[in-house]
């Protein structure tokens, strides 16, 4: 029989898939971990990863061996839930992975609320580039753009968005407003910076108008915003974050509209927690006074 121990080190490795980020995540050193993988591998009698670009890849029996530990991981889980009781209670962590104009525009005036109703609950709220994965065990949930097509987690759609070219009204009056899309070409354009779209919904100007390209780019969206209401340019903006904003137009309302949904992501494991259940509600009632 193999050390337990060892299960929690190789998902900790077929997750993080490096060896350098898992020895952070485990705090041991990166030898310990290669001498635990090979110790497992040993009693197992078969070879678990294959090295490839700096990548641990799981082999076909890791891949098995993955699925099992899981099953592992949730019982164990569910077993430390039942033996104290964290069930039904409304404490404990929860870290929740979000993009930054959902965080600042619709969960945040929402957050001091829910602290005075659930002292208990410590709350991480995540805006890092690229969402926390709930399957990796990153987060315990995430609003994601995007629906995972893989993982041990339960999805649900939690609204739909759109949105919109926007100008500042300075702007319109000092260079025009145009009339159709080939016209913006001709401005100054605000989006993301292509190399750091962590998810491909965050495209916004190819799908205005293919070859569109952004003069003034930043990976923050409350950069872009900023931008936008000081005249510097055109850029599309959420409607949740533009819309009510009386120093700002909409360019091009009638021909171009983005739509785009919001995704509850949650490791399977931790949905049986009542304090998950706070934080879904908590999102839910933020969408459905903000969107």
């Amino acid at each position: 029989m193999f050390d337990w121990d060892d299960l929690r080190i190789f998902l900790t490795v077929a997750r993080l898939k490096r060896m350098a980020p898992a020895a952070r995540s485990l705090g041991i050193d990166a030898t310990t971990i290669t001498r635990r993988m090979a110790r497992l591998e040993q009693a197992l009698g078969t070879k678990l990863f294959e090295q490839s670009g700096g990548e641990r890849v799981l082999t076909q029996r890791g891949a098995v061996l993955l699925r099992h530990a899981e099953s592992v991981e949730g019982a164990t889980i569910d077993a430390l839930v039942d033996v104290r009781g964290e069930q039904h209670s409304l404490s404990g962590h929860v870290r929740l992975s979000v993009a930054e104009g959902f965080g600042t525009w619709i969960l945040a005036p929402g957050l001091r609320h829910f602290h005075e109703e659930h002292p208990g609950i410590q709350l991480d709220v995540v805006t890092a580039s690229g969402f926390l994965n709930p399957s990796k065990r990153e987060a315990d949930m995430a609003v994601m753009l995007a629906r995972p097509q893989s993982g041990y987690l339960t999805v649900q759609r939690l609204a739909d968005y759109g949105l919109h070219l926007y100008a500042s009204r300075a702007y319109v009056e000092r260079h025009g407003r145009p009339q159709a899309r080939s016209d913006l070409s001709g401005h100054t354009l605000i989006g993301y910076v292509p190399e750091f779209l962590f998810t491909p919904e965050l495209d916004y100007l190819d799908e205005v108008d293919t070859g569109l390209e952004a003069t003034l780019r930043s990976s923050s969206i409350g950069i872009q915003r900023r931008l936008v209401i000081d005249g510097a340019g055109i850029g599309v903006l959420p409607d949740f974050m533009a819309a009510q904003d009386s120093r700002l137009t909409r360019i091009l309302a009638d021909t171009v509209e983005i739509k785009r949904s919001f995704w509850l992501v949650t490791h399977r494991d931790m949905t049986k927690l009542a304090r998950m259940a706070a934080v879904s509600d908590l999102l839910r009632r933020q969408v459905a006074l903000k969107l």
